[in-house]
């Protein structure tokens, strides 16, 4: 199974976070996006750990009530690794190489691009275009990962009844959707744009310049912090927290003594991330934030960003311009909308 193998199937898309499982299925008339089913389903505690599914059934189970919920008739699905398990590297080979030559070719030279035996690695890769002022050369993106990373996430959508057509790299789903996105939030191909991923347990920040993400880094900060000091505060279950974050419905107090607390402690790891992207590469600023995850629901989190680290930012809308289908619940995928960067990247990739 390759990296980003593309059968031409009709698919849709799987995304897999700490905390839920999205599935997403797309119609395409034109240029124009239409949601035609939408789903989503709770993960149990620990299911996934770090972007890892440690408890695969769990998240079977997961997918296939979210897949029920939505609709969905396919079997055929797209499920990204995150890209903190995948190696990815751009080289240059000759432009008259077959895929086939190429194939051959790069399982001959693989030792010299990634640090693992062929024997245990997925490698797939994907020709870019030709090399500036060498048409003779092409620029080849190669992607690798653990046959271990690849193997669950085919194991758990087989445990879901679904055959995995594309397996892809989270950081590619996120920036084909950041392309379909970045127009309607008048975001420029020259600027550099820092996007957090804010997701339960995990804030990932991709640095997107020139249509493609140049950087990115893990850190490990979410937002079940604050449902679990919701929880702890108020005596409520996991579930009565997570709902009492989103829907409101707490006390008076909650915004001065929980929530307050929390906004100022992810303003220091957006800050942090930022800090340790100037330090690893030669760039020292960036132009825009936008936030994205579940966490950048948040009312009023992207002006307090704005106002302590003192860059523009937006919240990410991946439907922006989308029409969505009658049976969707159009407030629940708009509160939703900016968790869903994984997943729209996952189910575009029915039109590539």
């Amino acid at each position: 199974m390759g990296l980003f193998s593309n059968n031409k199937l009709q698919l849709f898309g799987v995304d897999v976070s700490s905390s839920a499982v999205k599935v997403v299925q797309l119609s395409k008339s034109g240029d124009k996006y239409k949601v035609e089913y939408y789903g989503v389903d709770a993960l149990p505690a620990n299911a996934v750990v770090e972007k890892n599914i440690t408890e695969v059934d769990r998240v079977s189970a997961a997918i296939s009530n979210a897949v029920k919920r939505a609709g969905i008739k396919r079997k055929n699905a797209a499920i990204a690794v995150s890209g903190s398990a995948v190696i990815t590297k751009t080289i240059n080979m000759p432009s008259d190489l077959s895929e086939d030559e190429l194939e051959e070719q790069l399982s001959l030279d693989a030792n010299q691009y990634i640090p693992y035996p062929i024997e245990e690695v997925s490698l797939d890769f994907n020709v870019l275009g030709p090399v500036e002022n060498n048409p003779e050369m092409s620029h080849v993106l190669i992607a690798c990962s653990r046959s271990e990373n690849v193997d669950v996430c085919i194991e758990a959508l087989e445990g879901a009844g679904l055959i995995a057509s594309i397996i892809d790299v989270e950081s590619f789903a996120i920036e084909a959707t950041y392309q379909q996105m970045k127009d309607g939030l008048e975001l420029s191909d020259d600027e550099i744009v820092a996007l957090f991923d804010i997701g339960a347990t995990t804030t990932t920040l991709h640095v997107m310049y020139q249509g493609r993400s140049i950087y990115t880094r893990d850190q490990t900060f979410g937002g079940k912090q604050l449902t679990d000091e919701i929880m702890q505060r108020y005596g409520l279950s996991m579930a009565e927290a997570g709902l009492a974050k989103r829907q409101g419905g707490l006390p008076e107090s909650y915004e001065t003594e929980v929530l307050q607390s929390f906004n100022d402690s992810l303003i220091q790891q957006l800050s942090r991330a930022l800090q340790f992207f100037f330090s690893a590469t030669e760039f020292n600023n960036v132009d825009k934030i936008v936030l994205a995850g579940g966490t950048a629901s948040i009312e009023g989190l992207g002006e307090l960003t704005e106002e302590q680290i003192g860059v523009p930012v937006q919240i990410a809308n991946p439907i922006d311009g989308f029409e969505t289908a009658s049976r969707i619940d159009d407030i629940a995928i708009k509160t939703d909308s900016p968790a869903l960067m994984t997943v729209i990247g996952l189910a575009m990739r029915t039109f590539d």
